[in-house]
């Protein structure tokens, strides 16, 4: 151009693709050839003409490390290969010349085959929380019987006698707080027999030693005394009798130190024996009584209007009333 010349007409006249329009092709553009320009003949100069590249040739080399994509021809959509061939837009390293050659490395545990890959392993997740769960459980444990052991140790301890003690004490009967006492139990053979009362063993049955029992007591002012010793405390006891009668009720009069009872001693013939009959008629009764603390007297007497013919076998005491 020079001035005064705005070129071959106005500009959308200068139009290197002026070729694909009517009014381009009218002007006299022509399709670019041979390394001619494009639009109007001799306007504009290229080097290479669109859609002059094909399918499958390398591109050049753009900035470093970076590849180009090839072309379709102008306005065709660039041919997609099939699944796994190459794609026109992408050429992956190892295609280029030269390339490296790269190996695909399966994943441990999943093979060389297709599909989808496994999850995590549930499994042992669960078995490790398990173990650790157990693990405290255990130690708690642990903890808690080493305590006791060592509670022990410390008591063992204490019992091991030192230089100074007797390894083998003296044995002394202590009776432990609250611990119950024993109260006293005997035979009748041993009590205090008034005169004319004695001691037989033709009836069979009694539980005395050597089945000792006291006969005789059927006469006025006939007695039996116990003298009882080792009362702990003063309080509420019941006396408790083992006797025999022929098959018929008895009573007797009974008298705790010195102090007659309101109640007389029910001999009754529990046993329902027949009349006549000692060895079948051996029962027991009871009576409350009230006692002193440390020596007591019991006396079972035969007074005026008493049923007293009745054989005795032992005598025993216990703790309250029934």
């Amino acid at each position: 151009m020079t001035p005064g010349n705005n070129g071959a007409s106005t500009p959308e006249d200068d139009d290197p693709f002026g070729y694909l329009y009517a009014d381009g092709q009218a002007n006299g553009a022509t399709p670019p050839s041979g390394g001619g320009g494009y639009g109007y003949p001799g306007s504009v100069n290229r080097v290479r003409a669109v859609g002059e590249r094909k399918y499958g040739q390398q591109t050049a080399q753009g900035t470093y490390g970076q590849q180009t994509a090839p072309t379709a021809p102008y306005g065709q959509v660039p041919q997609q290969g099939g699944y796994g061939q190459p794609n026109a837009h992408y050429g992956a390293p190892e295609t280029a010349p030269g390339g490296a050659q790269t190996a695909r490395t399966p994943m441990p545990g999943h093979g060389d085959g297709g599909g989808r890959g496994r999850g995590p392993n549930t499994k042992g997740l669960l078995i490790g929380a398990v173990a650790v769960v157990a693990a405290v459980v255990i130690g708690i444990a642990v903890a808690m019987t080493g305590g006791g052991d060592d509670n022990k140790g410390g008591d063992q301890a204490g019992t091991t006698p030192s230089a100074a003690q007797s390894a083998s004490p003296s044995v002394t009967t202590t009776k432990a707080p609250g611990a119950a006492v024993a109260l006293p139990k005997t035979d009748a053979k041993t009590l205090n027999l008034s005169p004319g009362v004695t001691t037989a063993t033709d009836v069979k049955g009694a539980k005395a030693d050597g089945g000792v029992y006291v006969t005789g007591f059927n006469n006025v002012g006939a007695s039996i005394t116990w003298n009882v010793s080792g009362i702990d405390k003063a309080g509420k006891y019941t006396l408790d009798v083992n006797y025999g009668v022929p098959g018929k009720d008895g009573n007797a009069t009974l008298t705790v130190n010195g102090k007659v009872q309101d109640r007389p001693l029910n001999l009754k013939n529990f046993a329902n024996a027949p009349e006549g009959d000692y060895a079948k008629g051996w029962t027991n009764t009871w009576a409350d009584i009230t006692l002193n603390k440390g020596t007591n007297t019991i006396q079972i007497s035969c007074a005026q209007g008493n049923q007293c013919d009745a054989n005795f076998d032992q005598l025993w005491l216990e703790a309250g009333w029934k």
